[in-house]
């Protein structure tokens, strides 16, 4: 099978893949939430309105339009850059409230948190909030009772689960592609892109392992899952990943540090790269079509 030129763009038929940012900023990542308090975060540079005018422009010299999977603390803090995010085209989708994981919250208060994040990424971005992310993608066999609060409260669609095995995530027996985790609900779940090789089945969605590992390996990942599997691929990054003048925290673990520093620098070319190598959109796209195909499949079966 022959792989595309890395730096042309694919031919308009091809696989429409999810574009997504999991809008954080710098202090409310996983890989620091044991060294910075979330009753600080008010007192800390705030660069996550900065950081998604970046990304903005990046979308906008590709023409691509995303999915803003935003927290609700950020909502509330940044109404301006809701509604510029919402007037550019893209979709606003629900992060949760502050990054807690869904798997530490228990049911009720994961109805609670979810409900207060979207009154507010509604009321910021004047637009309708029917996608959900979970931090961390924390939804996974703990939690069998996620997906059903997420069906009750009226979601078209999860991208939560990452379907390998991590020291901070994953659930390993979860379908690698779309599929309705609710027995009678339209509810459509998206995993994070994973590929296999060799019997091996390893993270290529984005984040830390596309900033860490060469382009062409994440190039390679996407265009076999397009073309191999022929699915298409969910991929997702944060806004501080392009913003390599943010504060270091030298008190947070050493892999800690690693994986959240790596590379910054490197993010926004690598992006460019991305976008301009495959059919990039926004998530509620790519679930419209990955409904149809389950609806289609459910027949045939």
């Amino acid at each position: 099978m022959s792989r595309p030129d890395l730096g042309h763009p694919q031919p308009s038929g091809a696989v429409l893949n999810g574009m997504s940012v999991d809008v954080e900023d710098w202090f409310q990542v996983g890989a620091f939430e044991h060294v910075i308090a979330r009753g600080d975060w008010d007192g800390l540079d705030r660069r996550v309105e900065t950081n998604c005018d970046r990304v903005l422009a990046l979308f906008d010299e590709a023409r691509v339009k995303a999915t803003f999977f935003t927290l609700g603390w950020v909502a509330e803090k940044h109404p301006a850059m809701m509604r510029r995010i919402a007037a550019e085209g893209h979709e606003i989708a629900s992060h949760g409230w502050d990054h807690k994981r869904v798997f530490a919250m228990g049911e009720a208060a994961f109805a609670e948190d979810i409900a207060r994040a979207r009154a507010v990424l509604e009321d910021t971005s004047g637009s309708a909030v029917t996608g959900y992310r979970a931090p961390s993608f924390s939804i996974d066999a703990r939690t069998p009772w996620a997906h059903e609060v997420l069906a009750r409260h009226g979601y078209a669609y999860s991208s939560s689960v990452a379907p390998i095995v991590h020291d901070h995530y994953g659930w390993r027996e979860a379908p690698r592609f779309a599929f309705r985790p609710v027995a009678g609900s339209p509810l459509v779940e998206v995993p994070v892109t994973t590929v296999e090789l060799a019997g091996r089945r390893m993270a290529a969605g984005g984040g830390g392992f596309f900033r860490l590992l060469p382009y062409a390996v994440s190039h390679w990942a996407v265009d076999r899952v397009n073309r191999h599997d022929g699915r298409p691929a969910a991929f997702y990054f944060h806004p501080w990943e392009v913003d390599p003048g943010q504060p270091r925290r030298t008190d947070a673990p050493l892999r800690s540090r690693f994986r959240h520093y790596t590379n910054l620098s490197a993010m926004a070319p690598k992006l460019r790269r991305l976008l301009g190598a495959f059919q990039w959109g926004r998530m509620d796209a790519v679930v419209a079509a990955e409904a149809a195909r389950l609806d289609a499949e459910q027949v045939a079966a």
